[in-house]
């Protein structure tokens, strides 16, 4: 069926454009090829900018209000190497990388994620009403994924023919139908998948694949995305993009000689050569296949209205929510995993530990003793990075065989607010170390955790990261921030997470979630209580710290920096 929304009386008539009428449009519509480049790398500079964190000050504003009844807060957006990772809308960030957190007592998925199929012609806007799927639907974890990814490795031939707009990309045997019902199957599982990435310029995959992991909603779009009978069974809901083919002539026009690097000839030629036929024969007829056809696109938000309540019935029926509790009772008895490495237990450490746990020390004491263990801590993981022989010769003229760093670059990011307090020390021990900074909060809806703040170093994918925060209670906080530095596409085993205290529950939680990311802390107690505060714990470290009063029933989804 059509969902339509109210339209004026007088509708235009379709008409029918020679190309020199097209080619007029064009112009009529759109600067030139190389001021519409320039503008886009402005914008994507200013976006780049704005969503950095703007520098220091930005962090004052976007720390959370006092008040009752909170204001929708400003997301950020990273940027990727293919496409963002990170989809930013008025009331969230939706995350495309990183491992869920829902799984059950056996390490498996609960339910499978929810997919929906977009299809429809070339241009018709597809990728328009997906994203406005995605900041309707308001979950945090949603996976967009693209038909345009999975198109064959061309032949030389096959390439030749490419390069002159002589080969049929609009035909089904152009993609990989294999690959990506295989990737499909597994991300409505919750497993990671490689996916290709498709260079439009060259036709031609790149070397590197991308990674990306499950989530509780799958969007997959493409032109052919109900061509084939295995996909279709593997998809949930089908919406079909009813687009007028004038308008997605246009708009393929201006993306393929904007976007594409393609001249108005050849686009033209293979529009006439295979595009129009395609859709007539292979992509038009599947509209029948479709649950919900979409007229008009990303603008008719009755249709993505309905779209989006359906969906939410659906999630609220497979319940995909982070349960904690039963992640605490899952964990009951297991063996503490290899990834973790806990600093010896000397007098002196045990000490220091009896000082800073005791609820009558002073902060002054408190601070002193605690700089005292970070500073241990982190000359600790510095001992896990990579190393290499280095012969230098000594003031007496004899040669010393020794140790260096192996690596690009080191970076330490604190979670906000008590990770911070953990910079000196890893300034005082690496020279000229970049920091980053990360805020993360809990939904007291729906006790998901959520990224607030976010400002990172450049090009940290190339770097070892010391991600910092001082007390892991369930690791939520803690998982959520390696998922942020896997979507800028940091290395999983280049991610060292230290902590001065961690809950067994919360070390288990980011060993399962990301298996290798290595973690180490000073001390691991083995309980958190009802209100999932580490037990006996250190108390509010961030309160203790800085000289701050949490409240007498303070808990840990209601203050800035929660002993996750």
């Amino acid at each position: 069926m059509k969902y339509d929304t109210p339209t004026s009386p007088m509708m235009p008539q379709r008409q029918v454009c020679s190309r020199h009428l097209i080619v007029n449009r064009i112009a009529m519509s759109a600067v030139s090829r190389e001021e519409r480049l320039a503008k886009m790398e402005n914008e994507e500079k200013t976006s780049s900018v704005s969503n950095s964190g703007g520098g220091e000050g930005s962090l004052d504003r976007l720390l959370p209000s006092v008040s009752t009844g909170l204001s929708p807060r400003k997301r950020t957006t990273s940027q990727c190497k293919s496409e963002p990772p990170l989809l930013r809308t008025s009331k969230r960030t939706i995350y495309t990388a990183g491992r869920p957190p829902w799984y059950n007592e056996h390490g498996t998925q609960s339910k499978d994620a929810f997919v929906i199929g977009l299809c429809g012609g070339s241009a018709s806007g597809k990728t328009t009403v997906a994203r406005k799927i995605i900041e309707a639907l308001d979950v945090p974890w949603v996976v967009l994924l693209s038909m345009d990814s999975f198109y064959k490795v061309l032949s030389p031939e096959q390439q030749t023919l490419a390069a002159s707009n002589d080969y049929n990309f609009d035909h089904p045997d152009a993609f990989d139908f294999d690959l990506l019902t295989h990737t499909v199957r597994k991300l409505k599982q919750g497993k990671s998948v490689k996916i290709p990435v498709y260079d439009f310029t060259t036709h031609g995959r790149q070397k590197e694949w991308k990674t990306v992991y499950g989530a509780s909603v799958i969007i997959f779009e493409g032109i052919m995305s109900f061509a084939d009978k295995k996909l279709l069974q593997l998809l949930d809901m089908k919406i079909f993009v009813d687009t007028d083919s004038d308008i997605r002539l246009v708009r393929r026009l201006r993306r393929d000689i904007t976007e594409r690097g393609r001249d108005i000839e050849g686009v033209i030629k293979q529009y006439n050569k295979f595009v129009k036929p395609a859709f007539e024969q292979y992509i038009e007829p599947t509209m029948r296949l479709a649950d919900i056809v979409v007229p008009r696109g990303g603008g008719n938000m009755v249709a993505i209205d309905l779209i989006v309540q359906h969906v939410h019935s659906q999630l609220e029926e497979r319940k995909l929510r982070w349960d904690m509790a039963a992640l605490a009772s899952a964990h009951q008895a297991q063996p503490l995993p290899q990834t973790l490495s806990v600093l010896e237990s000397t007098p002196q450490v045990r000490g220091m530990h009896t000082i800073i746990r005791n609820k009558e020390t002073s902060r002054d004491e408190f601070i002193f003793y605690s700089k005292r263990l970070m500073r241990l801590l982190i000359e600790r993981a510095l001992s896990f990075l990579p190393s290499q022989v280095h012969i230098v010769q000594t003031p007496q003229g004899e040669d010393y065989e020794g140790k260096t760093f192996h690596g690009k670059r080191i970076t330490g990011v604190s979670i906000l607010r008590a990770g911070e307090t953990m910079e000196p020390a890893l300034r005082a021990v690496c020279k000229d170390v970049r920091i980053g900074k990360i805020l993360i909060q809990t939904n007291q809806d729906t006790g998901e955790p959520e990224l607030h703040y976010l400002r990172l170093p450049k090009d940290i994918g190339e770097d070892h990261v010391i991600l910092m925060d001082c007390t892991v209670s369930t690791g939520a906080a803690a998982m959520m921030a390696v998922r942020v530095l896997l979507d800028h596409d940091v290395q999983e085993d280049k991610i060292l997470l230290v902590s001065l205290l961690m809950a067994e529950m919360g070390v288990h939680s980011v060993a399962y979630a990301f298996p290798q990311v290595k973690i180490i802390t000073t001390a691991v107690d083995k309980k958190v209580n009802d209100l999932f505060h580490i037990i006996p714990g250190i108390g509010n470290f961030g309160d203790r710290y800085f000289g701050t009063d949490a409240p007498p029933d303070w808990s840990d989804d209601e203050i800035d920096e929660p002993s996750y």
